[in-house]
């Protein structure tokens, strides 16, 4: 398949629904410039993207549409843009540039950074809580939404993507070493984009063993997208990957490059990869576009 047109397609699905959520204006006007600032400054919108396409792979009525979900796969995408907010503040990374632009304290102000990416997590469950009943979304059980509420939670807090940036913090300038490097990356990343993986796998009623299935495709490639990130930061260039270069290794940081070497890390995504597409075997073809972007993350440049 074309998994750019199609990464593409429900990109737009996405912004379209970012533009269209902000359309009215807030008070205060600044706030709601902030939070939008962060949330258009050119997002790839994977976590989304993948709560989409699990559930496309598990409907089971060809009546079914990712346009279904959009809002609780739009949550998802609130979640990470307020943390990349809070992690770019001065008193976490310190980081001038997110996406090739000026990091949103850089553009606002540090207190009202803090406050829009509050907003933006606190909005994420707005948003999730206020589709339970609504007739426009397809037919399912309030449990099954009420779930997948309960799941996000657990994967952005202390039991997930929180506890992972703490452990990060506090792994700085420390002997990198292979557990502790193991639960920043479960958390920090792979804690958030398994969640997406399964919310649309629980928003389409899928089985017990397709959750599964989907759990261990979202703990591999979301892994391995934390690898390529910390190869990323050494290979890449601060004009394609958005931020400046070796700046994991300027705050000390524990990386796969930095206890593994790049020739390993590069071995460990390539394994990460092919376990997330093997996890799918027993899946059909709706399950193509959850194995193409696990191939064309190898291929990821940003």
């Amino acid at each position: 398949m074309d998994i750019k047109a199609y990464l593409r397609e429900k990109k737009g699905l996405i912004d379209s629904f970012l533009e269209s959520y902000f359309s009215a204006p807030l008070t205060p006007k600044t706030l709601q410039e902030s939070m939008i600032y962060s949330l258009s400054a050119g997002g790839k919108r994977i976590r989304p993207i993948l709560c989409l396409a699990s559930y496309e792979a598990c409907a089971k009525d060809n009546k079914v549409k990712a346009e279904d979900i959009i809002p609780y796969a739009a949550s998802l995408e609130f979640i990470h843009t307020y943390s990349l907010v809070h992690d770019d503040l001065p008193a976490m990374d310190n980081d001038d540039l997110r996406r090739g632009k000026p990091t949103n304290h850089k553009v606002f102000g540090e207190g009202m950074a803090i406050l829009a990416g509050d907003a933006l997590l606190t909005e994420a469950f707005y948003m999730l809580s206020n589709n339970i009943k609504k007739p426009s979304t397809i037919s399912r059980q309030p449990s099954a939404v009420l779930r997948v509420i309960r799941e996000i939670a657990m994967a952005s807090g202390v039991h997930g993507m929180v506890g992972g940036q703490a452990q990060d913090l506090l792994s700085e300038n420390a002997e990198p070493d292979a557990k502790t490097l193991a639960f920043i990356h479960s958390h920090k990343t792979a804690a958030l984009i398994t969640v997406s993986v399964r919310s649309g796998g629980i928003l389409a009623n899928c089985s017990d063993d397709e959750l599964f299935k989907l759990t261990k495709y979202g703990e591999n490639i979301g892994l391995a997208f934390q690898v390529i990130d910390d190869i990323l930061d050494v290979e890449g260039e601060t004009e394609v990957i958005g931020k400046p270069k070796g700046s994991d290794e300027k705050k000390k940081k524990m990386t796969y490059p930095k206890l593994y070497g790049i020739e390993k890390s590069r071995e460990k995504a390539r394994e990460l990869i092919y376990g997330a597409i093997n996890s799918l075997e027993t899946f059909d073809e709706k399950a193509e576009p959850l194995r193409s972007i696990a191939r064309y993350m190898l291929e990821r440049k940003s």
